[in-house]
């Protein structure tokens, strides 16, 4: 919520929140204004945590308007792919693994560009993960 593509989406996000009544846009704008505040300026691990509380907000809130407005369901999706879209474009995707166990994997997803080497020799073994790992020998 904090790139070029802000405008557009509280725009879309605020049609959909107040669902035409001008009574609701002005809450809808500062709602969203606040939850831009809290996640500008971060540096260090606190963006992930402000973005994860951010998410828990806003997922509490969207569920609430589709309960009290099952017809905005559609309008969301549309939203939610346009945004998710234009997201996941901007960010590079690629998994590369070579025979000699070395690789470079790039989910889109946080990371951009892991690099992961590892060699073993003899009867040794490699395991590696860019999460989590579960091992049963």
């Amino acid at each position: 919520m904090t790139t070029d593509a802000w405008e557009s989406a509280e725009q879309g996000f605020t049609r959909l929140l107040s669902r035409g009544r001008p009574e609701r846009q002005e809450v809808a704008v500062r709602r969203l204004e606040r939850s831009r505040h809290e996640l500008a300026g971060r540096t260090g691990a606190e963006p992930e945590q402000v973005r994860a509380e951010q998410e828990a907000v806003w997922r509490i809130r969207l569920s609430d308007l589709l309960e009290d407005d099952p017809a905005a369901e559609a309008e969301l999706r549309v939203l939610v792919a346009t945004f998710s879209t234009s997201a996941s474009a901007s960010r590079p995707r690629s998994i590369a693994i070579s025979g000699d166990n070395s690789g470079i994997a790039s989910t889109g997803d946080h990371a951009t560009n892991v690099q992961m080497r590892a060699e073993a020799s003899g009867s040794g073994r490699v395991y590696q993960a860019g999460r989590d790992q579960t091992i049963n020998e």
